[in-house]
């Protein structure tokens, strides 16, 4: 299996000067050179633009009920940054179970059970939200 089909993502690339600073911080899952340890880190210029987005939102609903915004608009505001967030919570959960998660099944033992629990708490509280 070449490395491309191990990784859950293309990482972007990396300076030179930079790897040794990603292996000495420990960002490194330690299974290939360039794979990032958590998930998302592939995609995490995307996930803070979209957080940025629902922040600008969040400064959007408190302006508004400075404002005194009619009752409905301002809920339909809310409706709208709980959509986005709900939006963020499961790309990162489908990130997490196609990076953390099977990393940990393909090595067994505890860790594997240890991430499947974590994983299914995480996707209750997500469906309790």
């Amino acid at each position: 299996m070449s490395h491309s089909d191990d990784c859950c993502h293309t990482p972007e690339p990396v300076p030179a000067h930079r790897d040794a600073e990603k292996a000495a911080s420990g960002e490194e899952c330690g299974a290939c050179d360039s794979h990032p340890q958590h998930g998302y880190l592939g995609h995490k210029k995307m996930h803070l633009r979209r957080l940025k987005r629902i922040e600008g939102q969040v400064r959007g609903l408190e302006r508004m009920v400075n404002e005194e915004k009619y009752c409905i608009d301002i809920l339909t505001q809310v409706s709208a940054v709980t959509s986005a967030l709900k939006s963020v919570s499961l790309e990162l959960l489908a990130e997490h179970m196609s990076h953390c998660v099977v990393r940990a099944a393909q090595a067994g033992g505890q860790e594997a059970q240890d991430k499947i629990t974590e994983a299914n708490q995480a996707i209750a509280r997500l469906v309790k939200a």
